[in-house]
């Protein structure tokens, strides 16, 4: 393992994490002041449980054995990941490269959040992230970070985030949730 990228991966992984609570507060000064506390809460909430999606099964979906749309469950729990070596012939270890992808999977749902901060209730936009991760961030996170389909067409991730922000956007504009 190389130490200087250890660090590195390390300080890119806290700049990241420090991302979505500065997003809560930008979408916080967006606001009306009445609403400050929970357009703030709509991106910290989200964030918590993006985290434990990630660690239950969003890393085993996205990076465990092998499999074409999902992976499978061998790292549900992060069960065998190692905070040493890496099975993915990194020069990190599986735990801090898990580590740095749940960053984005937070900072995936802060940005998603966004759109539907002021337009959604509380209820239907944790059950709609739930299910965001599960059935398109997860998959696509696969496709493109393990050199599956979408990383040989040469798509990034951000593309994606933006597509369903969009679509969520016209949905909570649409239905008025």
């Amino acid at each position: 393992m190389d130490t200087g990228s250890i660090a590195f991966i390390v300080i890119c992984t806290a700049m990241v994490c420090l991302m979505t609570p500065a997003l809560a507060f930008f979408y916080g000064g967006l606001g009306r002041r009445k609403n400050v506390i929970n357009t703030m809460m709509m991106s910290i909430i989200p964030m918590a449980i993006a985290s434990l999606l990630w660690i239950v099964i969003g890393y085993s979906l996205s990076f465990g054995g092998n499999g074409n749309l999902f992976r499978n469950f061998s790292h549900v729990f992060l069960q065998n990941v190692s905070s040493l070596t890496s099975s993915r012939h990194l020069i990190i270890p599986d735990l801090l490269f898990s580590a740095f992808q749940m960053m984005f999977s937070i900072i995936a749902v802060g940005i998603l959040t966004g759109s539907a901060v002021g337009r959604m209730r509380f209820k239907p936009l944790i059950i709609f992230i739930t299910a965001w991760l599960l059935m398109v961030y997860y998959p696509f996170a696969h496709m493109v970070w393990d050199d599956e389909l979408l990383a040989q067409w040469g798509l990034l991730i951000l593309l994606v985030v933006m597509l369903f922000t969009s679509l969520l956007e016209f949905l909570g504009w649409f239905w008025h949730l």
